[in-house]
């Protein structure tokens, strides 16, 4: 599968590697997004700087949107995004980085000397050049780098592969770097989704069901050729059809929308306070875009959306956790680099 961006093509669900990538150990390079290392303005001006000066997440020229950048957005924005950050932040530091290395372990546990595994942040660290010197140091087998992002656009997968063999090819690695990608509808990743909803919705009389994703601007699933948003359908399918729950009693939303341009609809924020008044007064939102928890689920959902919907006439409302290391989940991962490396 292709993936057309502004001005590259990248390549989606490669063929297996050669025999020769599996002579030694493979090794599963699980990416995520990335956070901050703190929850103060300083690490977050970091941290944003690093993730908005990517050209895939916006692509607006370097001479207009770099000032603009510099002086306004990074001297408004950190204190305010810190400030969220410190509402979710955990005794064990961000909840994405405790997620995600939670799910190392858990396939650490199971790899019996198979495989080995790590992780690498898009933005922040551990970063993917630091991870890809060390694997290259200790002479792993064919890397299997896997972006965390089950429904794909160059803001979120595209970025992270690119970058990925970027610094696979600088520690000269290049011929081991095997990407692979999570499908919208893995049997893995929706069984697990379907299991959190199960989990969270024993005993609660939920009479509707949200399913939203991060959004993107309207115009880069244009060029796409409606990739993601094919994507995004794709998953809600599955996971309707995997809880055999009537699709007139959900609705696909978009949220986390940043920017002036026009960015897909229905948005989340505009979706949840308008449920009470089609009587619909008990819901439930599952993000399935987001494997590990983090802002956009636990404070711009769990808070923002909780209270929004509430204040709009809602009596209940349901925050469905993260797949996170569920074992169906982590079924899939093992199999692909057993599929790719092994």
């Amino acid at each position: 599968m292709l993936l057309q961006g502004a001005s590259k093509v990248l390549h989606f669900f490669p063929p297996p590697p050669p025999p020769e990538l599996s002579v030694t150990t493979p090794h599963l390079l699980l990416i995520n997004l990335g956070t901050p290392r703190l929850p103060e303005a300083d690490a977050v001006r970091e941290f944003l700087l690093e993730f908005l000066s990517d050209r895939d997440v916006v692509d607006l020229p370097s001479w207009l949107w770099q000032p603009f950048l510099k002086r306004v957005v990074l001297r408004r924005r950190p204190a305010r995004v810190a400030e969220l950050y410190r509402s979710i932040w955990s005794p064990g530091g961000s909840p994405l980085r405790v997620e995600t290395e939670r799910m190392v372990a858990a396939l650490r546990a199971r790899a019996a000397g198979r495989f080995t595994v790590s992780t690498a942040y898009r933005y922040g660290e551990p970063s993917l050049d630091a991870e890809m010197v060390r694997l290259a140091r200790e002479s792993a087998g064919a890397v299997v780098a896997v972006p965390l992002f089950p429904q794909c656009t160059g803001a979120t997968t595209g970025t992270a592969l690119q970058r990925a063999e970027e610094a696979a090819v600088s520690a000269c690695i290049a011929q081991r770097f095997v990407p692979s990608l999570i499908s919208p509808d893995d049997p893995g990743y929706v069984r697990a989704l379907a299991d959190r909803c199960r989990s969270a919705l024993a005993g609660a009389d939920v009479e509707h069901l949200v399913v939203s994703f991060h959004g993107i601007p309207v115009r880069y699933d244009r060029r796409e050729a409606h990739l993601y948003t094919q994507h995004c359908a794709s998953t809600t399918r599955a996971l309707l059809a995997a809880l055999d729950w009537p699709a007139e009693r959900s609705t696909l939303s978009f949220q986390s929308k940043f920017g002036f341009e026009a960015w897909l609809t229905p948005a989340t924020a505009d979706v949840l306070p308008a449920l009470p008044a089609r009587g619909i007064r008990r819901v439930a939102v599952i993000t399935p875009g987001f494997l590990t928890e983090g802002l956009e689920t636990l404070e711009e959902i769990g808070i923002q959306g909780c209270e929004s919907f509430m204040h709009a006439g809602g009596e209940a409302f349901v925050r469905i956790g993260a797949v996170e290391a569920h074992p169906a989940m982590l079924d899939s991962l093992e199999a692909a680099v057993l599929r790719h490396g092994g």
